[in-house]
């Protein structure tokens, strides 16, 4: 990458700092942040948009995180109430989550059923070293497709109730996700497969995952998760899905590669490689120094520098990144996104054509009890799609 495309990288990225909220929230979110320029900019802002601005960035508590950190007060007391409360309540649903976590992992555990967590708690936990500072709503476990019944029965029985029943369970028919609610209190679960995991270019190697994991210690509880390298290409591949349209998504990557200083970026890379996406790693972490100045190894910048679309891609998403989703790029430019993000033209087309012509629950008609009532469901999935980006809906 030569010099004029780190320049308009960064351009781009701080194209939206014109306003003084959103180079607060950039500063927040960075892994080094600095006090005195926070405490400057914070004399600057309009409160309710920056409050407005975190909220839709899902960067609540990195702000106030960053604020506590500060020897005055710069907020107004309404203000300062508000994010704290917000905070707080963050916090405490965390802790709601991570004692579920320990219950289903228990309980996949006596069952001899594998499954381990991806994002939630031990991301937060391996990104920001505490599990309340990262927002998440749900709880997400990856497990094999061959184990989706037992697991829904697992589920069952452990107070929560499918969205898909399980006499509908079928092998022709995958969903986005399998989803499921507490009945007790409201509380959701995420199961995701090897063949839920769409937004892979190639199929998620689930045995090679699998066979990786490491346990990370939560609260004194050893919990199942994905090998860093494989946390960090799944969270690199879930912002490329939401078109990095969050902070909070850049955060976790930028969070997550200065931390986890043990990364083995051979092995990150190879993995990448292999299941094409290679394009979608190389942007996040991209977006991640560039804009929050992320520190990665000098041969890892080397690999980025030679990667010219995907800083191309870098500086396109971050037209869009302030606005927080609300000026999403139209149906025209979120296929070429697509097809971009895969690294050829070739790929790409196959990568766009796959995701439009897959069908999930949201395109299953209503009362669909088997694959025969959904043939037409691929079809019908193109059309619901243009209607819903057509105007660049946010998504």
């Amino acid at each position: 990458m030569q010099s004029t495309d780190t320049e308009n990288i960064q351009d781009n990225l701080s194209g939206g700092s014109s306003s003084p909220e959103w180079a607060v929230l950039l500063l927040c979110a960075s892994p080094h942040a600095d006090s005195s320029t926070l405490s400057a900019l914070l004399r600057e802002v309009s409160w309710p948009a920056l409050f407005a601005l975190a909220q839709e960035h899902g960067v609540i508590s990195l702000l106030a995180s960053a604020m506590a950190q500060l020897q005055e007060t710069l907020a107004p007391p309404e203000f300062a109430h508000k994010i704290r409360e917000l905070h707080r309540a963050q916090v405490l649903s965390a802790l709601q989550m991570t004692v579920e976590l320990f219950r289903l992992a228990d309980q996949y555990r006596d069952a001899g059923l594998d499954a381990v967590i991806v994002k939630g708690p031990t991301l937060a936990l391996r990104a920001y070293g505490d599990t309340g500072t990262r927002q998440y709503g749900d709880l997400d476990f990856l497990v094999r497709q061959k184990d989706i019944l037992r697991a829904t029965e697992l589920m069952i029985s452990a107070g929560y109730k499918p969205e898909i029943a399980v006499e509908s369970l079928s092998p022709q028919k995958i969903p986005g996700q399998y989803l499921f609610v507490r009945i007790a209190a409201p509380l959701l679960v995420e199961l995701h497969t090897e063949r839920t995991m769409r937004y892979f270019p190639r199929g998620l190697p689930i045995e090679e995952f699998f066979a990786r994991r490491q346990y990370v210690n939560v609260d004194g509880h050893l919990i199942p998760a994905l090998a860093i390298e494989d946390e960090l290409l799944l969270i690199c591949i879930h912002g490329a899905k939401h078109l990095w349209e969050r902070l909070s998504l850049v955060a976790d990557v930028a969070a997550f590669v200065t931390r986890q200083t043990s990364l083995n970026w051979q092995r990150t890379f190879a993995t990448a490689r292999a299941v094409g996406a290679e394009r979608m790693v190389h942007t996040g972490l991209l977006l991640a120094s560039t804009l929050l100045a992320a520190a990665l190894p000098q041969n890892v910048q080397t690999t980025l520098q030679s990667d010219r679309s995907a800083s191309r891609l870098a500086a396109k998403i971050a037209t869009w990144l302030p606005s927080a989703g609300q000026t999403p790029p139209g149906l025209f430019a979120r296929a070429l996104y697509r097809v971009r993000m895969c690294g050829s033209v070739v790929a790409g087309l196959g990568y766009l054509l796959r995701l439009t012509f897959s069908p999930t629950q949201e395109d299953w008609p209503a009362g669909m009890v088997n694959e025969h009532d959904g043939r037409f469901a691929a079809l019908r999935r193109p059309v619901r799609l243009a209607r819903k980006y057509r105007g660049g809906e946010k998504s």
